[in-house]
């Protein structure tokens, strides 16, 4: 996985128009059901985020790029759990992780609209939570605001987190 967030962001570095394409769809796949158990890409965005201050790419499209495609992630595991329900459970890959969907409904069941939120943050409820929030038929519309707002802060943290360590290392190399 390593290996797969170098080669990103070497390709970012080269070819910089690219970034918030690569960064919505690395969002994205980073909050849909199914797909972010198989490929985390959290380290690709910190990667690129590294890239920001160093190579002048401009923060705010890549950005707006993650939180957009972390909050169509979600919006699309909600409707997936709200359509098929209790069928989720049995599908692949859920049906090799029995535990994801009901740790996520405890969540969303204790915590309500806040646990879209939390959820967010913390590694395989990213993925089950918004798809739990569906199933239990959480309202829409308190739904979507905890996701557009909640992907919006998780997509700059994760970008400026890369960003400072960034200058981090930079400030440490020159140092030393």
């Amino acid at each position: 996985m390593e290996q797969f967030a170098h080669a990103l962001a070497d390709f970012v570095r080269a070819h910089q128009a690219w970034a918030a394409p690569i960064v919505f769809l690395l969002a994205f796949g980073e909050s849909l059901a199914f797909i972010s158990l198989l490929i985390p890409a959290w380290g690709a965005l910190v990667a690129i985020g590294a890239l920001i201050g160093a190579s002048g790419i401009s923060f705010y499209p890549v950005w707006i790029a993650g939180g957009l495609g972390a909050a169509l992630g979600d919006w699309v595991s909600y409707w997936f759990g709200y359509r098929y329900k209790e069928q989720v459970a049995q599908m692949w890959p859920l049906s090799r992780y029995p535990e994801l969907l009901p740790r996520g409904e405890a969540f969303v069941r204790s915590w309500g609209v806040p646990s879209i939120f939390i959820g967010r943050f913390f590694g395989p409820l990213r993925a089950s939570v918004p798809l739990a929030a569906g199933i239990f038929e959480m309202p829409y519309w308190s739904f979507q605001a905890a996701n557009f707002i909640s992907a919006l802060i998780w997509a700059a943290a994760l970008l400026l987190f890369g960003d400072v360590m960034a200058k981090l290392m930079e400030w440490l190399w020159r140092l030393f």
